[in-house]
């Protein structure tokens, strides 16, 4: 693995420091708050290691509560609400500074057989020659800040390749429908819970800036306030996280300051592994301009 892709993963494994009580240090990825994709990968991570190995998430859905502080670790405290016949369920709550800055719940279970069907993955462009965000993001380096320079071209743990380009500094409207291709830049352990961290913490990019397409706005524009307040995901079969996953999002509606937006997950053979949805605050504030 590289030492970036090798970082992420220490992150997402968390460190035990009591009975269901867990510790991970926080990453500065250059927004204005924690990035919501580490407290749901890390609160996945501190859920799982509570379960029996048999068990397997199915399910998680959580709320941010406040904004996390990247200068910080963040506590995870999980309450062992059930386990059930088949079940598992757990309740986490992200703490920083005495106060919960995320809270989910999660479900297990033990696999079955079933009735099974999916939807049909959307035919586009495969993953090879496109550009990956970081090239493009290269391509703009001179609209970039110092500081948010050295956060957004230094190496990523994880390589996305969008089907369509959008310049986030000079966004113009268009429909709320989004693909983007993603994998780990490197080899995984054949661990599979970790796949599933891993897909839980890339699952909240891109989303919510789905919602903004149709407005001609983005999350880079200085007189945007943009943040996560929910986000849903469900997990339909196991994944490897460093194979090509296309991410199919859209969204359906926007209002009051809020956009909802929702995602589904497909390997490269067309599996559809996960579902997401999450709403966020899409607030124009022009006292930021």
């Amino acid at each position: 693995m590289s030492q970036v892709l090798d970082d992420l993963v220490e992150l997402l494994t968390l460190e035990p420091i009591e009975e269901n009580l867990f510790r991970g240090r926080s990453q500065d990825l250059g927004f204005r708050q924690l990035f919501g994709g580490q407290v749901l990968g890390q609160s996945l991570s501190a859920a799982s290691q509570t379960v029996e190995d048999e068990r397997h998430v199915h399910s998680l859905h959580g709320y941010f509560l406040r904004p996390g502080d990247v200068t910080l670790p963040v506590v995870y405290q999980v309450d062992r609400v059930r386990d059930g016949g088949s079940f598992s369920t757990r309740r986490v709550t992200a703490i920083q500074k005495g106060q919960p800055i995320f809270t989910c719940s999660a479900s297990f279970q033990y696999d079955e057989k079933g009735y099974e069907h999916q939807s049909t993955m959307p035919d586009v462009v495969g993953p090879e020659n496109l550009p990956s965000e970081l090239e493009l993001t290269r391509q703009r380096a001179h609209l970039l800040s110092d500081h948010m320079r050295e956060k957004l071209l230094c190496p990523k743990p994880i390589e996305f390749r969008p089907v369509t380009d959008i310049d986030p500094y000079n966004p113009k409207p268009t429909e709320p429908i989004k693909y983007v291709w993603f994998r780990a830049d490197g080899p995984l352990p054949d661990v599979p819970a970790l796949h599933k961290y891993m897909l839980a913490y890339a699952s909240d990019f891109n989303l919510l800036t789905t919602a903004l397409q149709p407005h001609g706005k983005s999350v880079w524009q200085k007189d945007m306030q943009v943040a996560s307040l929910d986000h849903s995901l469900w997990f339909h079969a196991d994944l490897r996280a460093d194979d090509w996953l296309l991410y199919v999002m859209d969204s359906p509606w926007a209002g009051n300051s809020r956009g909802f937006s929702r995602g589904n997950v497909y390997t490269r053979a067309g599996k559809l592994v996960a579902s997401v949805t999450q709403e966020g605050l899409i607030r124009h504030r022009k006292d930021w301009a």
